[in-house]
């Protein structure tokens, strides 16, 4: 996530760059892409200068047309490793969970995590509006999936679960 903010910082700056070195070529720029959109050419024109004219609100219009980044709004490394701690300790507790209520066998772990991936594949998909049950299967595909890979992987290695 770092590395991402970085760049886009790194290509604001270029940006800014051309904006400074041919002000004139990045105002065509525009006017070029408002007209492939749509606008006659004398409206695209209007609004290339129009947006133009303030240094800073012609960059954001450019970063946010050619790069599709909001530069008020690049995302935050800290913000997402929090977010990525949480959602992994989280996660991890589901199978676990179980096992901290005495459970001394795997089939309640592997039925809660089949619930678990389900249901958070559900929640998430509802979020975003597609279909609650596609989510949660596609959820599930993957978790049973990264699970197969890392049972093959132990098995191929000689580790077993006592």
């Amino acid at each position: 996530m770092k590395s991402q903010t970085e760049l886009m910082r790194a290509e604001i700056a270029v940006e800014r760059r051309e904006l400074a070195r041919d002000p004139e070529g990045e105002r065509a720029e525009l006017a070029a892409l408002y007209r492939s959109r749509g606008l006659d050419a004398d409206l695209a024109d209007r609004v290339a200068a129009g947006l133009s004219a303030d240094p800073e609100q012609a960059l954001r219009v450019h970063v946010r047309e050619e790069l599709g980044v909001d530069p008020d709004d690049l995302p935050s490394p800290r913000l997402a490793a929090a977010s990525s701690f949480g959602a992994f300790a989280l996660g991890a507790l589901v199978p676990l969970a179980p096992f901290l209520f005495g459970a001394s066998g795997l089939v309640p772990a592997v039925l809660l995590s089949v619930l678990g991936l389900f249901g958070f594949g559900a929640v998430v998909a509802v979020m975003t509006a597609r279909p609650w049950w596609l989510g949660g299967l596609r959820q599930l595909a993957l978790g049973v999936g990264a699970a197969a890979v890392t049972f093959g992987l132990g098995h191929l290695l000689g580790v077993t679960v006592a």
